[in-house]
């Protein structure tokens, strides 16, 4: 029986990540996915604290803070496929000492969760899931549950789990780097079975029971060896949780509970869904429709072609078109035009999506041009690289404007762009070109066990000047404000919880290495709290197009708040491709942590080849292979999905040749990025972004430049797949 056990435990630790990702690859295997209303204290859909084999509705971001005497979590849940659960966890665990000596222990970890089954007749929906499963494990646990709807009121949950979720807490290593999946703890140990029961009182009120194995207290090993445990509850075995929870609006959830009946809680969620705009039709200003043409014999003349023998006809037609798109948002930066056929390069300076900015296009042209112009070709430029042309028949988008827009796509042609056909006419007046922007800023940090939530506030002006196209000089100017964000030198070796003053860090140059690790980022903080203004980007850069599918960049600079040099870039990305090859080179010096132009001794030379994967479903891969800023060498793997209205969140993972000593905490470089677009909040277009990368610690190892304007996604706005995700925004 015990060879049977271990044998089984082997096998579910094994092929559960690999059955979770397989997963991902097919479609629903029956109907969709069972979805939940309440979200437990782990940030996840269940009961109060045990799982459920519930979903949220795919893409949906959300998180909770739930909060009582015995822990405070801080969750960010994401809906990553319709049947997969992520979420990233921030927890206050009380009773722990590590070497900062507060009395608890600010923690970190990441759960996934997979619904194999969805219910369908008597069947109930099956989830499996893994809890802490990336992280120092205080909430280490592995389940396999059922739900299934006995009236349409009432939901019932039944569980076995492992580890917490069976009341087995696992021995943590307080001094162990962590940040690696525990594989060899996965489904092991002692199982107990846990269940709950949802019932659905009102629209609005949901009411919870539920029987639980956590014995709320953790075990943990000090650098002496010895184990301790940290009990936040009476430590027996089984108890029942009841709880209450309130939505007041489709977003907002707030709710009540009591552990066992002796301890209380309260919980605060929300959700956000992508796909449900608080201004779904967009506060944009109707477009212009398209003007039919008269007939033959009503304009001879302009049916013929004769107008274009006429030298004054292009000026004033690309004048008067130049003016009118000039409304909608886009630049005419160049024409050709013959008696048959008329081509625009345009810049969508408006539309999140670049369909929308060529669809209006189409419309305008056809307002526009004279009526024997039947081939319309629509070419959009970025950084003056012209990065695809969308060809179409003028009569087809006289006769399918009322019709929905995967028909127009399917009579339109998208093709590479000629870098440099001769034909073009610049419009005049463009170029030089000034732009600015002065605004407020917010930066936050979070994660620091002795100050978990750091902010400054101020100013910052922005402006660029592009000289020509693809010649660009710009910057940017902050002056702080207000903030809890202070200069503080990296943590002392030897010394944990114990930190450099700025002036002691800076006194001795051997202070910036640390296991022969240039601290290449452990000392970002150094960068901040500067009372007088600081210079976080000044660069000139120089894009290019020497074929129709390689584009080319080269910035020069201050390129980021840490680092200045040269930076150079060239991209192979076809029009109609979903593979696309780049490589960039970086030469670059750290930049002085007062003077705003000067620099210390560290210099390096980073790069990397890179490989991006667009798959028709909003996924993207981006594999990076290469050399790091403290000069390991290692790759980053990442997946990023996108929504058609723009929404892009995602999750990156680095290792490079560093031990996980000389990493350190964490062992290795991960993160998520979220960027969401200002025109989904706000309802009016704009191009402008909000976004941020997530990381739990900032370390030396797998560190890259910032470099703005990276080619990639420059380019794939106007190409193949990035453009027919968002083509319902053709006829907007």
């Amino acid at each position: 029986m015990r060879a049977h056990s271990i044998l089984t435990r082997r096998l579910l630790a094994s092929t559960v990540p690999v059955a979770l990702l397989l997963g991902l690859g097919s479609g629903p295997a029956r109907t969709d996915p069972m979805i939940g209303d309440v979200l437990n204290s782990y940030g996840l859909p269940g009961g109060v604290d045990t799982p459920t084999a519930e979903m949220l509705p795919d893409a949906t971001l959300g998180g909770t803070v739930s909060y009582t005497d015995r822990s405070r979590r801080h969750n960010i849940v994401f809906q990553l496929h319709p049947r997969l659960t992520t979420a990233l966890r921030y927890s206050r665990v009380e009773g722990i000492n590590d070497h900062n000596e507060l009395g608890h222990l600010w923690d970190r970890s990441f759960d996934l969760r997979f619904q194999v089954l969805d219910e369908a007749g008597w069947r109930p929906a099956v989830a499996v899931g893994l809890q802490d499963f990336l992280g120092t494990g205080i909430y280490s646990g592995e389940y396999i549950v059922a739900t299934k709807t006995i009236t349409p009121k009432i939901r019932a949950s039944l569980g076995i789990g492992w580890g917490t979720m069976a009341g087995n807490s696992r021995v943590i290593d307080i001094t162990d780097t962590g940040g690696k999946p525990n594989v060899d703890q996965w489904f092991r140990g002692k199982a107990r079975p846990f269940g709950s029961v949802t019932w659905q009182a009102t629209d609005k009120l949901r009411l919870v029971a539920e029987y639980s194995n956590d014995k709320y207290t953790a075990f943990y090993r000090r650098a002496d060896g010895n184990v301790f445990d940290a009990p936040q509850g009476d430590g027996d075995p089984g108890r029942f949780n009841v709880g209450a929870y309130y939505t007041f609006s489709p977003s907002y959830q707030v709710g009540l509970y009591t552990l066992g009946g002796d301890t209380f809680g309260a919980q605060f969620s929300f959700a956000l869904n992508p796909r449900n705009a608080p201004f779904p039709s967009g506060l944009e200003k109707a477009p212009a429709p398209v003007r039919p043409r008269p007939a033959p014999s009503a304009d001879p003349e302009g049916w013929s072609g004769a107008w274009s023998a006429d030298p004054t006809a292009q000026p004033a037609i690309q004048t008067a078109l130049a003016d009118a798109l000039a409304d909608e948002g886009q630049m005419l930066e160049s024409m050709a035009l013959s008696g048959s056929r008329a081509e625009v390069r345009i810049r969508n300076t408006r539309y999140i999506q670049q369909s929308e900015a060529i669809g209006r296009t189409a419309r305008l042209m056809s307002r526009a041009l004279p009526p024997s112009v039947e081939t319309l070709v629509i070419t959009s430029n970025s950084e003056g690289m012209a990065t695809s042309s969308v060809v179409l028949k003028r009569s087809d988008v006289e006769r399918l404007e009322n019709t929905e827009a995967g028909r127009i796509a399917s009579a339109s042609q998208l093709v590479d762009a000629d870098p440099r056909p001769g034909d073009l006419v610049t419009t005049p007046g463009l170029f030089p070109r000034f732009r600015w922007n002065l605004a407020p800023y917010l930066d936050i940090g979070v994660f620091d066990p002795q100050d978990p939530l750091r902010y400054e506030v101020g100013a910052q002006l922005k402006a660029s000047y592009e000289l020509m196209p693809g010649l660009i000089l710009s910057g940017t100017v902050r002056q702080r404000a207000f903030g809890s964000m202070e200069q503080r030198g990296p943590g002392i070796p030897g010394q944990r919880g114990e930190h450099y003053t700025p002036e002691d860090y800076v006194s001795d140059p051997a202070n910036e290495y640390l296991n022969g690790v240039p601290r290449v980022r452990s000392d970002t903080r150094m960068y901040t709290g500067n009372d007088s203004p600081t210079i976080p980007e000044l660069t000139l850069a120089w894009y290019a197009q020497p074929t129709e599918a390689v584009y080319t960049r080269m910035t020069v600079g201050l390129l980021e708040r840490a680092y200045g040099g040269v930076s150079g870039e060239v991209l192979w990305k076809p029009a109609n491709s979903p593979l696309a090859f780049g490589a960039e080179v970086n030469r670059v010096k750290k930049r002085d942590f007062e003077d705003v132009f000067g620099f210390r001794d560290y210099e390096v030379t980073t790069g990397h080849v890179s490989a991006y994967y667009e798959f028709a479903n909003g996924f993207t891969a981006q594999l990076d292979v290469g050399k790091y800023l403290a000069g390991d060498k290692g790759a980053t793997f990442t997946l990023t999905r996108e929504f058609a209205n723009g929404w892009r969140i995602g999750a990156f993972a680095t290792k490079t040749d560093l031990s996980d000593e000389e990493f350190g905490e964490g062992s290795f470089d991960k993160g998520i990025t979220l960027s969401i677009p200002v025109s989904w909040a706000i309802g009016t277009p704009t191009r402008d972004r909000a976004g941020s990368t997530l990381r739990s610690l900032s370390r030396d190892g797998g560190a890259r430049v910032n470099v703005n304007g990276r080619l990639y996604d420059k380019v794939r706005d106007a190409q193949s797949v990035k453009l027919y995700q968002g083509w319902g925004g053709f006829w907007r």
